[in-house]
This record gives C-alpha cells, structure tokens and sequence, in this order.
C-alpha cells in the first residue's frame, strides 16, 4: 500500500474516521496530509456538501477525492481549520458500515470560537482486509436544523 499510515488506520472504523479529521485540520498554511487522506477512500469516492442559498434553497455540491483536495486548498491556505469528532454512531451490516459522526469546527482545537457545527454521514466498505470510504454527505447546523440522532 502507498501509504503505511492509512492501512494501520482502515483496520478499524474509529481509527479511519479519526484519520480522516486529522487529514483535513491544521493551522493556516499547514501542509494537509493529502496522501494519507487519498488512501482512505475507494478510488471512486464521493463526497457531497450540502449548501443553503441565499434564499434559503438546499443545492449539493458534489467532489472527487481530487475535486475536493482543489476546492478546500485554497481555504486551508488562508485559514485556520480544525474539525473535531463531537460523537458517533456505527451501524453495520457485512461488509457495509454507516457512521453519523458529529462534528464542531473551530480555528485551534481548543478555541472557545466555533465555526460551525453539523454531521457527517459516511458510508463505509470492508474489502476483507480493510475499511475504505465509499462517500461522505455532510450538513450544517443552522437556523431551525440541530443534529439530534444521538
């Protein structure tokens, strides 16, 4: 495997989840561990963000792995970023694992300043050695809209 790391992460649900945070938080101007954060993910992955418009209409924007390493970029060069696991919940079927994974996004871990707060929908699949991430959706907190799965 291209990346030691990312296998010793995708032996286990919480540790893949964990890595995936880790990969994308860090001060502003700090090399993200991209590789790392590549080999996490089927080749095929997709992750989804879901936007509000101005007024008030739900639309998705849609990533590659590569799609979103060039959209967030640009950001996390002039911004501090770290997203914190908040709680998590694991369901499971074979081969197949969905993670609701709260979050709270902050410029340093410990800053009383958030950011936003919202959830992660991930879909996982195990291919008998390993965990990959098949897709991730993510929202937002807002106005009128709490996470209150768990």
């Amino acid at each position: 495997m291209r990346h030691e790391r990312a296998w010793q992460d995708a032996q286990r649900i919480d540790t893949l989840i964990q890595a995936v945070y880790a990969c994308i938080s860090g001060a502003a101007g700090a090399p993200r561990d991209w590789e790392r954060f590549r080999a996490l993910h089927r080749p095929d992955a997709r992750s989804l963000r879901t936007v509000i418009d101005g007024d008030g209409r739900p639309r998705a924007e849609s990533f590659t792995v590569e799609e979103y390493i060039a959209n967030v970029t640009p950001f996390f060069a002039q911004n501090p970023f770290f997203e914190i696991e908040t709680g998590q919940r694991v369901e499971r079927f074979g081969q197949v694992a969905h993670v609701w994974s709260r979050y709270e996004a902050r410029t340093a871990p410990d800053a009383p300043e958030l950011l936003k707060r919202g959830a992660n929908s991930i879909q996982l699949f195990h291919d008998g050695a390993r965990w990959w991430i098949a897709s991730t959706v993510w929202d937002n907190e807002r106005e009128g809209l709490r996470f209150d799965l768990f």
